[in-house]
């Protein structure tokens, strides 16, 4: 039992780590400060935009820390960069000290690299303490990075709304604080538990089914409650963070409570019995051949006969499972499938936020930026929720590839641009195009790894998400890089009080952004469909989707 609550402890931890370090996603509330104090063009915004975004390419250097560091030491690595990074745009932004341009392009680069860093922690702590119900662990804790956003929206409200300065400086500060709130449960972590019990696994399942409900109630509670003041902002933050200390305290219900199992509906607990059979012998299979001869023969993760193989139709085998390496990878179609998918959905709804401040600038909804940061994040928060929903529908039940989820979640996104497109004025649209944005982006983002990991192997996943993640940099210096033209080609310099700075004003602004984005959206749309036409046959003979995919060789994780 000590090791049972040791790990929930554990994923307290990763949960808390996850809710504070997503300050990526915070970037369009002070960037409308951080331009008109550096007297850059939209264009040069971008370019730090872009910078943040490039931390995610050098993701192979947390793998690296993990392999040569404690993990403890990793995260408060993590937390230095972010504290230098951070902490010094905002000496830069408060006009404490000047620096030029190139300099500040750095330390974004720097707090970019240490939100990579601290998801890379999260992710081995998950895969550690959690082998058998991982895509549950990493679905849950991913799913709380979405609110960060929303959470320091708070937190700055009950500080000082005047300056958005002071995002910079919490952003900065807070990630150090919850790494060292953080540190006991992760120097105490139980040893992994190799070959869990049955009951084990099926309790854990509900475990997390009660986390997610409680994570539920935490989105809407961020969303629909607003504060009018300071005082209130402050009572909503002790409202959240209360909401963030009760998974400490589900675990003990479930499995203390044995009653709560009676309540629960049969089409809930998630599979039948022979699926939790075939997850654990999958699991100890993988286990005990990890280092046997015969099976290093075979290519893949997974042995052949617990694989499944389909014929595409240019005559190339799918097979869920099976080991890539960096070159069969680029080869595949379904890479590439992949790839363009995730580039034209989450990626383009990554850049779509980081421009949130200007377009409300633009758009006469600039005292709206806020709200829409709330939007998003807490928009994303619920669908990185929902990439989760095909592990806790029962296979009896629905059987659908996950990545046919992936096709129907990026279809918000070409819904949400023709809405901005068209009625980008009216503050509900920009309302309403905002929460389908960040519902679609926030699965694709949380759904990525278990894709990644069917569709090209468990062993080889941290490899694979590092090449299929390059796209994030790319297209936001892309999208970025094109918004920020239109936008700079309609600006007029001191627009909007912005001293030098150029501005502009009116639905010209984005309308051609938006047309853009649409059609690059309906892309990613046709290419996931893709995906899933020349997949489903695998993953209906593979049995689940949400059958586990395990190699405790490899932790390591890009975030």
């Amino acid at each position: 039992m000590v090791a049972q609550s040791g790990k929930w402890m554990v994923l307290a931890a990763t949960i808390w780590i996850q809710a504070f370090t997503g300050t990526n996603l915070d970037f369009s509330a002070y960037s409308s400060e951080l331009k008109s104090v550096l007297g850059v063009s939209q264009v040069q915004l971008n370019y730090l935009a872009t910078a943040s975004d490039l931390g995610k390419a050098l993701g192979w250097s947390a793998g690296l820390a993990v392999m040569w560091m404690p993990l403890w030491a990793v995260m408060f690595a993590a937390a230095a960069m972010g504290l230098v990074g951070y902490g010094v745009q905002w000496l830069v932004v408060a006009k404490v000290i000047t620096l030029p341009y190139s300099v500040v392009f750095i330390l974004c680069l720097l707090a970019g690299c240490s939100i990579c860093w601290f998801n890379t922690v999260c992710f081995v702590l998950c895969i550690k303490n959690f082998p058998s119900a991982m895509p549950f662990a990493l679905s849950l804790t991913v799913s709380f990075n979405g609110v960060s956003a929303a959470l320091y929206n708070l937190a700055v409200k009950s500080i000082d709304s005047s300056s958005s300065a002071v995002y910079l400086l919490l952003n900065a500060l807070i990630p150090l604080f919850i790494s060292v709130v953080a540190l006991i449960p992760i120097l105490h972590q139980p040893p992994p538990l190799y070959s869990p019990d049955p009951d084990v696994v099926k309790r854990d399942k509900r475990t997390f089914l009660g986390l997610n409900v409680l994570a539920f109630f935490t989105g809407l509670y961020l969303l629909f409650l607003h504060p009018s003041d300071s005082s209130m902002a402050r009572l909503l933050l002790y409202g959240a963070i209360f909401l963030l200390i009760l998974p400490l305290g589900i675990p003990g219900i479930f499995y203390d409570g044995e009653w709560l199992n009676r309540t629960i509906s049969s089409s809930f607990i998630l599979a039948a019995d022979d699926d939790e059979a075939d997850n654990l012998q999958l699991h100890k299979q993988l286990l005990s051949r990890e280092n046997e001869p015969a099976y290093s023969a075979a290519p893949n993760g997974i042995s052949r006969e617990n694989s499944s193989v389909e014929e595409g139709s240019s005559g190339e085998t799918v097979m869920l499972g099976e080991e890539h390496k960096a070159g069969m990878l680029v080869r595949r179609l379904e890479f590439w499938l992949y790839y363009i998918a995730y580039i034209c959905g989450g990626t383009l709804g990554l850049v779509y936020s980081n421009n949130l401040g200007q377009i409300a600038q633009s758009l006469g909804h600039g005292l709206m930026t806020s709200k829409l940061i709330a939007i998003y994040a807490s928009f994303s928060f619920f669908g990185r929720l929902l990439s989760a929903a095909p592990d806790f529908i029962p296979m009896n039940k629905v059987s659908f590839s996950r990545t046919g989820w992936l096709a129907i979640a990026l279809l918000p996104t070409p819904v949400a641009f023709s809405l901005l497109g068209a009625f980008g004025g009216n503050a509900l649209a920009i309302q309403a195009g905002t929460a389908l944005i960040g519902l679609s982006s926030g699965f694709i983002f949380a759904a990525a790894v278990s894709i990644t990991s069917e569709l090209f192997g468990p062993c080889g996943v941290s490899m694979n998400h590092n090449i299929l993640i390059t796209n994030i940099p790319i297209g936001s210096l892309v999208y970025g890089y094109l918004a920020a033209t239109v936008y700079d080609s309609n600006a007029t310099p001191g627009a909007a009080g912005l001293g030098e700075a150029l501005v502009c004003m009116g639905r010209e602004c984005y309308w051609l952004t938006f047309v853009g984005w649409g059609c690059v959206s309906v892309v990613g749309v046709v290419c996931s469909v893709m995906l899933f036409l020349r997949t489903r046959h695998a993953y209906h003979r593979f049995g689940t989707s949400r059958r586990p995919t395990i190699c405790l060789s490899e932790l390591v994780h890009t975030g």
